[in-house]
């Protein structure tokens, strides 16, 4: 079982990393506001600026979906359950915690899923 001063050094960098990724939420926010595609006077400027906004887009998927893996780790902590694995519902190790603190699976199960 991992001590409550783990727990609190991991839910520390989680908080961080939650910040991090709502700010840059919200910088990407304001730089896709600003793109006009379609507007220039070449069509390779609006191709650059259509590949730039696609660029942008995917930047803020990954951010959105790893601010939601943060988020659930969060809660898990809350509720008492983080750590433990979800298929196998062993502990986790710390070592991998300290790693990916948002980690949601052993590494016997992680290597399991990837194949």
């Amino acid at each position: 079982m991992l001590s409550a001063q783990r727990i609190d050094r991991l839910r520390a960098y989680l908080l961080e990393e939650q910040a991090k990724l709502c700010q840059g939420l919200a910088n990407q926010a304001v730089t896709m506001q600003e793109g006009n595609v379609g507007l220039g006077n070449h069509m390779a400027d609006d191709a650059t600026a259509a590949f730039d906004q696609a660029t942008a887009v995917s930047f803020q998927r990954g951010h959105q979906i790893a601010l939601g893996q943060v988020e659930l780790a969060l809660q898990r902590m809350d509720a008492g359950e983080y750590g433990i694995c979800d298929r196998c519902h062993e502990e986790i190790d710390f070592a991998r915690l300290k790693a990916v603190p948002q980690a949601t699976l052993c590494m016997s199960c992680q290597k399991l899923a990837e194949f």
